[in-house]
């Protein structure tokens, strides 16, 4: 089956209801964000939240201390880098981790290689000023030719409930990452979240 994240997590009603739709995994966001979330917020979710969703940091450009404090403290199983960290930084952490990579062209899929460690590798599209939350699609058919490179491979950007299906079938992407497209006036919506998750099942 297509892996599920729900990306950009604030309160516990909403983590407890992307649990119960089936997801796999939810991300907090620390960093820069109208979607970030404090590490003691995040820690009390994670604390409320069942061992078979997985619970992942959103992390840029932060120091490896503060990367690994935040990591234990909140218990999470993964941390997901968006920002310049280099394949020896990521390495040297000694944690899971999935390397966001932002996308412009063919030329930039090189790129995955140099992060042969990384649990999977998040193709996301490029904006100069924003790392993730976009809502701009991602080029699906370089997902495809990326495949090449990376089985685990997980697409995000511009996923919504309209196009999910259209993008799995094109990417053929081992997993998805959403958080703006399930947003209604900024805020996580329910009933977005429950039929985009139930149409990657679909798919799957």
């Amino acid at each position: 089956m297509t892996w599920i994240k729900i990306c950009g997590i604030t309160d516990i009603s909403t983590a407890q209801h992307v649990c119960k739709q089936g997801a796999d995994a939810i991300g907090f966001v620390f960093a820069e964000s109208k979607r970030a979330i404090s590490v003691e917020q995040a820690s009390v979710i994670c604390k409320m939240l069942p061992d078979k969703i997985k619970k992942i940091g959103v992390f840029v450009n932060r120091e490896q201390e503060d990367l690994r404090s935040t990591f234990k403290f909140c218990q999470l199983d993964m941390v997901q880098l968006h920002g310049e960290e280099s394949s020896e930084f990521c390495s040297s952490l000694k944690l899971p981790y999935i390397k966001a990579l932002r996308i412009q062209d063919e030329a930039d899929l090189e790129n995955i290689d140099s992060y042969p460690d990384a649990t999977a590798i998040l193709l996301d599209s490029f904006k100069p000023e924003q790392r993730g939350g976009t809502g701009l699609t991602f080029p699906w058919k370089l997902a495809n030719k990326a495949k090449k490179r990376r089985d685990k491979l997980i697409l995000a950007g511009g996923l919504h409930v309209d196009n999910v299906q259209q993008a799995i079938k094109e990417s053929r992407a081992w997993g998805v990452d959403v958080s703006s497209g399930l947003e209604t006036a900024g805020r996580k919506d329910l009933q977005k979240i429950s039929d985009f998750i139930a149409k990657v099942r679909l798919s799957s």
